[in-house]
């Protein structure tokens, strides 16, 4: 473990105390894989869980220890773990076949599917991860419209690829991260979150933009919130200079409603980008949008119009598996309240543990928009009132910023108490969470602060 303050830590005793096995196979991944993880999300000192199975909200490391989970497969899993439905139609699907080479009806139900609850989707193509529907979102705005620039907003992460690797966490000036290319970074225009007078001053005064792409909730499934008001007008000021809208929903799509922040916000965006709930949890993603548009992937509209096609193979474009169970989370998503109960579980857990830090005294503050949560942690030492916070009266930085160890410890606690939330002591709530689960964190955070302050990280 690096020299990073946890060395003497009794919180990081507790947690390899009762992780074990995990520290077993985290030694062993360390030989293998870069830290020893396959996403950057999961990077925790010492070492992360190592998780056996899962069920409803809740999931079990291999040394037996029961979490309740707010990690929800990234944001995949609105229906929590191993929804019976899901499950089901997945294993129909599993004996049918894994890969055809070939098209196949569920393809045909899936993009069904996502067409009824989706208002902007006039048509649909299949991805296998919501990096690559982001980069085909690019792609075809920059053929429809015969313009260069992306326009992105500060915060927001659209995926790891050229386009979108600066401005989410670092390199917020725009500079090229490493093994990017500076022509490519030189091609995306990074603007404030919240100001639409730079938006309006940059589409005014620049006719190469093609796409404005944001998360229609913020930064982060909000993190650093955006309000409808200015999503709105953002659909109003693209409009008017023929700039394609693209809605990032891979996240938010059939998680703020069924029919994702668009419908929500009544807002019907040119391209909206898909992944995680849209497969079930599975491994798939999607563009859908206006038909002109994706038509530059039609071979017959292509040629009749006299157009370069956009060339798009895909082995794992609409797996035959991930199709069946997006079809089936769909249908649960599109006929329940499932949205509903996770938005509503989501603002519970909000307050409840707003109550936790006004009580303990601790200047932190717990706010989220509909089924997500994010600790603000005050990095500036603000007088704060935890059930008051207002994320719009600081800057984007100050809510992205993070004291890296004390978090650590704090998630380190939450585990040792039974609770898994993200590297940013937050997560997203799911349908299957319940009252029980609500109360549980509730006790897990309020356990978690005593231990912070036993161990002279917080005033006691």
């Amino acid at each position: 473990m690096a020299d990073s303050g946890l060395t003497n830590s009794r919180i990081v005793a507790s947690y390899k105390e009762k992780t074990p096995g995990s520290a077993t196979l985290a030694k062993r991944a360390s030989e293998l894989l870069p830290s020893g993880i396959a996403h950057d999300a999961r990077y925790v000192e010492p070492y992360g869980i190592y998780v056996d199975r899962a069920e409803g909200p809740h999931k079990w490391d291999i040394d037996g220890n029961r979490y309740v989970d707010y990690f929800g497969g990234h944001g995949a899993l609105l229906l929590g773990h191993n929804h019976p439905k899901v499950i089901e139609a997945t294993r129909q699907a599993l004996e049918k076949g894994t890969h055809f080479g070939a098209n196949h009806e569920a393809e045909v139900r899936w993009a069904e599917a996502i067409q009824r609850l989706v208002p902007s989707a006039e048509r649909v193509r299949f991805t296998s991860s919501g990096t690559e529907a982001t980069l085909m979102a690019v792609r075809l705005a920059r053929a429809f419209t015969a313009r260069d620039t992306l326009v992105r907003f500060k915060t927001h992460f659209h995926g790891w690829h050229d386009h979108m690797t600066s401005g989410y966490a670092s390199h917020f000036d725009g500079s090229a991260t490493p093994g990017v290319l500076e022509g490519v970074a030189g091609k995306v225009m990074l603007l404030d979150p919240w100001d639409i007078e730079a938006v309006r001053a940059c589409l005014t005064g620049n006719d190469d933009i093609a796409a404005v792409i944001l998360e229609p909730t913020g930064g982060s499934f909000g993190l650093v919130p955006m309000r409808p008001e200015f999503v709105r007008e953002l659909r109003d000021l693209t409009e008017k200079h023929g700039v394609v809208l693209i809605f990032d929903e891979v996240v938010t799509g059939f998680r703020v409603s069924s029919g994702g922040a668009q419908a929500a916000f009544g807002v019907r965006p040119d391209l909206s980008s898909f992944a995680k709930i849209v497969a079930g949890g599975l491994p798939g993603a999607a563009v859908a949008g206006r038909k002109e548009i994706l038509d530059r992937l039609d071979f017959a509209a292509t040629r009749r119009q006299g157009q370069e096609k956009i060339q798009h193979p895909g082995t794992y474009n609409a797996n035959p598996v991930s199709a069946a169970a997006g079809v089936a989370a769909l249908e649960v998503i599109g006929t329940s309240d499932a949205c509903t109960r996770a938005n509503d579980t989501a603002a519970n857990i909000r307050s409840e543990i707003n109550e936790v830090l006004e009580r303990q005294g601790v200047p932190w503050a717990v706010y989220g928009t509909y089924s997500g949560f994010h600790l603000f942690m005050n990095p500036k030492g603000r007088a704060i009132s935890p059930g008051k916070f207002d994320p719009y009266s600081v800057s984007y930085d100050e809510l992205k910023a993070l004291p890296t160890d004390l978090a650590n410890k704090l998630r380190l606690a939450m585990l040792v108490n039974g609770v898994d939330v993200t590297g940013r002591i937050g997560g997203v709530v799911s349908a299957s969470h319940g009252p029980e689960d609500v109360a549980a964190t509730r006790a897990a955070f309020e356990h978690s602060i005593e231990m912070l302050k036993r161990e002279g990280e917080l005033p006691a």
